[in-house]
Order: C-alpha cells, then sequence, then structure tokens
C-alpha cells in the first residue's frame, strides 16, 4: 500500500465531517482584533500564520481566516484562486487539529490567520501539502499549551 492510498483511507475514515461551513470561517471584527493582537505567529512559506488559543470548548476545532494581500496579486481572480486552494487544503485536513475521539467538541480551540505571502502561484499539492505542516506544528504547540 503506497502513502497515496493510506492518505485516502485515513481521509475518509475521519469522523470529523469535511466541511467549511460559516462557524468554522474567522468573521468577526472582535476575534480578528483579539488574534492579531494577542495571538502568536510563526512563518512557513507560503504562508505567515498567527494562531491563538481559546480558553473554551467549541464545537469545531478551529476558526480561520485566510487572506491573500492585493499587494502580491493585484487581480482579484488571482486572489480569489489562491484563497479557494487554502480553503480546500484546510477544508480537507482540517481533522488533524482534533484527535481521535474529540470530534464532536475540541477542548480547546484555536483561533488561525493564514495570510499567503509568496508573490508567485503556487500549485495544489504543494499548497496541500504546507497546510498539513501548519496543522501538525498548530496541534504540537497548543497541546504544549494546554498541559
Amino acid at each position: 500500500m503506497d502513502k497515496s492510498t493510506y492518505l485516502c483511507i485515513w481521509i475518509n475514515n475521519s469522523k470529523l465531517k469535511q466541511t467549511f461551513v460559516k462557524e468554522e470561517r474567522l468573521y468577526e471584527k472582535k476575534l480578528m482584533d483579539q488574534l492579531f493582537k494577542n495571538g502568536k505567529s510563526f512563518f512557513v512559506f507560503p504562508f505567515k500564520v498567527f494562531y491563538l488559543s481559546l480558553g473554551t470548548t467549541a464545537r469545531f476545532p478551529s476558526k480561520v481566516l485566510i487572506s491573500v494581500p492585493k499587494k502580491n496579486f493585484n487581480r482579484a481572480v488571482d486572489r480569489n484562486r489562491i484563497k479557494r486552494l487554502m480553503r480546500e487544503a484546510y477544508r480537507r485536513n482540517k481533522s488533524l487539529l482534533c484527535p481521535s475521539g474529540q470530534e464532536k467538541s475540541c477542548r480547546h480551540p484555536l483561533l488561525i490567520g493564514l495570510i499567503y505571502t509568496a508573490k508567485v502561484h503556487i500549485d495544489y499539492v504543494e499548497i496541500e501539502r504546507k497546510i498539513i505542516l501548519i496543522l501538525q506544528q498548530l496541534l504540537e504547540k497548543n497541546e504544549q499549551v494546554t498541559r
């Protein structure tokens, strides 16, 4: 069994629904301000990642803000395509944030801001690989904080 087959089987067996509903999106101004003011950050090319752990339980593992600066991509078509690829990569791999058995409610949800910083287009496979790496790092950092 090769790696891609194993990944497909693992994704299909994941109990967390592969949707990206409004409750998972970070759209509230107060929470955004809190994320950028009090949150921590790290960099995984081509993403600048901001994160902040919430103290309450939530139905979803995180609230995500996805941004592509107009400074790097003047045309809205280009920005929207990159955001669509980022959303899809997150949607398919968000189950990494909630360990098995906690799918119904995550004890320590995160506010996450993903900002695309590259000045060139990157294909979906590379974006997904980086999103998986980011989610794994966020899980490790969130576990360290909650101990």
